[in-house]
């Protein structure tokens, strides 16, 4: 009876912890193998472990995520031609893999070795005008940690800026470091950024959603098959704000024949013509001779 109340209650924390959004997997059309990885929670030791190693305060909404379950994962699958397909994957990882995005240099490194600092620089404005957040640096003026490798699509990273070596970083934001190794702003506070998950489903490359460039054409076919509110809004603020990235099509002046316009005449084509005339006439007066 014990293990039974236990099993009830841990399935109405899982179901508040995914929102619900098993469920609605599991109703929709040709999604399967819907999974969801239970996990026990993070101990308070290990937090201030983590806090003490690197010299930053887990956000309250993050350290409470972390004291419910130790870390988070969530996939499903799509049937197709009877075999089942992996396609939506919500993670976090957990405390013991919050590892920094920048790995100490090794005693065996060249010492002119490239990293990623050489390719740090500064952004003065942001392309559509408006005030945007300043991005992450590759240096110590920020402190850099994965939360998400998101299938090797890019990174998403709880971001520590502004920090000074030696003293304790509170503040933090969520940013997206994708694979051209640019940061793009996805939210300030780690359960916006959990909402923002849950919603997109944990399609393939999400996340591109809030880049400049979007995401690849076979990931929107995805977002408009299973998230087909979502893409639509995206794609109507896309055709209203930003018509710059949008190639609008006339088939009728596209395939519409245009008149050929004759070259010129070079001179020395009607030269040449003028000659072969000339010589025509001759041989014609020397045959006419030739009869008479």
């Amino acid at each position: 009876m014990d293990e039974t109340k236990d099993a009830f209650v841990f399935k109405g924390v899982t179901e508040r912890l995914t929102l619900g959004i098993t469920r609605i997997l599991e109703n929709m059309p040709g999604v399967v193998d819907v999974r969801y990885a239970e996990r026990d929670p993070a101990e308070k030791r290990t937090l201030l472990s983590w806090e003490q190693k690197n010299t930053c305060i887990l956000p309250e909404d993050m350290r409470d995520f972390y004291l419910t379950t130790d870390g988070f994962t969530l996939t499903w699958s799509v049937k197709l031609d009877d075999e089942c397909v992996p396609l939506g994957c919500m993670m976090i990882n957990g405390v013991g893999r919050l590892c920094p995005l920048l790995q100490p240099t090794s005693v065996f490194s060249l010492p002119n070795a490239p990293s990623l600092v050489d390719l740090d620089w500064e952004e003065s404005s942001s392309e559509s005008g408006k005030p945007a957040p300043s991005a992450p640096h590759f240096d110590a003026r920020s402190r850099i940690y994965e939360l998400d490798s998101c299938g090797g699509n890019g990174k998403v990273c709880l971001v520590y800026k502004n920090c000074t070596p030696g003293v304790v970083a509170q503040h933090s934001e969520i940013w997206f470091l994708d694979r051209s190794l640019c940061w793009h702003f996805l939210t300030a506070t780690f359960t916006a950024y959990y909402r923002l998950m849950i919603t997109h489903l944990g399609l393939p490359e999400w996340q591109y959603a809030y880049t400049p460039y979007g995401p690849s054409p076979q990931a929107k076919q995805w977002a408009s098959l299973y998230q087909p509110l979502i893409f639509s809004n995206e794609v109507s603020q896309t055709d209203s704000t930003a018509d710059v990235f949008l190639n609008k099509l006339d088939p009728t002046k596209a395939f519409r024949g245009k008149a050929k316009v004759p070259p010129p005449k070079k001179k020395q084509s009607a030269q040449s013509n003028s000659g072969g005339a000339a010589k025509g006439q001759g041989s014609a007066g020397r045959h006419g001779g030739a009869k008479r």
